[in-house]
């Protein structure tokens, strides 16, 4: 197996052997045979590449960049492989202000006896978990390597996950090329969110690594909560217990600093996810004839919740507040292109100034009498 993280495999986290803990757990896909595997490929292929031409012509937002940012067609353990490459790097200062501070504090030798192994293992339990929910990504900041390209202007690439796409189409009992095409708008959206607007991933990626450098937190208090989620998964925990009052990772890192900047945050990802679900829909009608059904079992799906694990983890992970998102920013999109057209949404792309902001999201008249009137005087 190919290193990932080199040096850092033997600091808080042993990112090789997260590799090959969730390669190992990781859930069997749908069965397929070899040559209907080789026709879904191909399909998720061309689905991607005419899923471009319909999102640059219903958000004009045009860009040559996108061909340059690559699709790779995965399977679970492919995806848990290129998540690890880019949580390493994206975690990168954090783990290393907490290996400085493990080596200074009393608790640093609980910690060094636990080991970066531990911390990988239970990592890896996470990671097969979430390997068999996600249907397709575009990884923002995503390192190339040999057998995982990508953008070499600062990475990217979009990930779709045949299996899990396979696996929902079936559940759901809808027309698989429908649901294939389905997915690749949305998909497609994010990856013409980035390219078509340059700033955007430095803004998001400063933004992150401000909210990381600002984090104040006691090294066993994160390996807990890794542990707890891995528990969790392993139907470790008692019935009865509570998971904190329902407290995600996020929250539990929170500075006053980083609360400000998760707001912003939370204000963008709610924009580019509402923004993909608005597109999604908007050309769905006139290139997938199924599409109203669809939508409205897979919006089932979303809110019929899971079993009592799923929803512990889920808000473990912080996974509820990604489906409000969802929600709360395909209601944002939705409105503004209702007052002011496609055009006048677009002016969100222009700079940090114009995204909007989390009140905002809530009130989008708030964001046009903003953008608009600053833009018109």
């Amino acid at each position: 197996m190919t290193s990932i993280g080199g040096a850092a495999s033997s600091g808080m986290v042993d990112w090789n052997l997260a590799v090959a803990t969730a390669t190992r757990l990781v859930r069997p896909g749908p069965e397929v045979s070899r040559d209907e595997a080789r026709a879904i490929v191909a399909e998720l292929r061309r689905h991607a590449k005419a899923s471009e031409e319909h999102v640059r012509g219903f958000t004009r937002m045009g860009t040559d960049d996108v061909h340059d940012t690559p699709v790779l067609v995965v399977d679970r353990p492919g995806w848990v492989k290129a998540n690890v490459a880019g949580f390493r790097e994206l975690l990168r200062p954090l783990l290393e202000k907490m290996q400085e501070r493990r080596s200074g504090t009393p608790g640093g030798a609980v910690l060094g006896a636990v080991g970066g192994k531990v911390t990988g293992v239970e990592l890896g339990m996470l990671l097969s978990f979430l390997s068999s929910r996600v249907l397709g990504q575009y990884e923002t900041f995503a390192p190339a390597s040999g057998d995982l390209p990508a953008d070499e202007r600062g990475g990217g690439r979009l990930l779709l996950v045949a299996p899990n796409i396979v696996h929902v189409e079936r559940e759901l009992d809808v027309q698989p090329h429908d649901f294939r095409l389905w997915v690749c708008l949305h998909e497609e959206t994010h990856r013409t969110q980035f390219t078509a607007v340059p700033w955007l991933r430095a803004h998001l990626e400063g933004e992150i690594q401000a909210f990381l450098s600002e984090t104040d937190v006691d090294p066993m208090t994160v390996l807990e909560r890794v542990r707890d989620a891995a528990q969790s998964l392993a139907g470790g925990r008692p019935e009865t217990e509570e998971d904190d009052g329902g407290r995600s990772f996020v929250e539990l890192v929170q500075t006053p600093a980083q609360r400000e900047i998760l707001g912003r945050l939370t204000a963008v990802m709610s924009l580019l996810e509402g923004h993909a679900d608005f597109v999604m829909d908007g050309v769905g009608p006139a290139v997938v004839p199924t599409v109203a059904e669809i939508r409205e079992k897979f919006q089932q799906r979303r809110a019929k919740g899971a079993s009592r694990l799923d929803m512990t983890l889920r808000k473990l992970l912080g996974l509820d507040a990604k489906l409000r998102q969802y929600r709360d920013g395909e209601r944002f999109v939705r409105a503004v292109v209702d007052q002011v057209g496609m055009d006048g949404f677009n002016r969100v792309w222009t700079s940090p100034n114009t995204l909007p902001t989390k009140a905002e999201i809530a009130k989008p008249a708030d964001w046009v009498a903003r953008v608009h009137r600053r833009a018109e005087s």
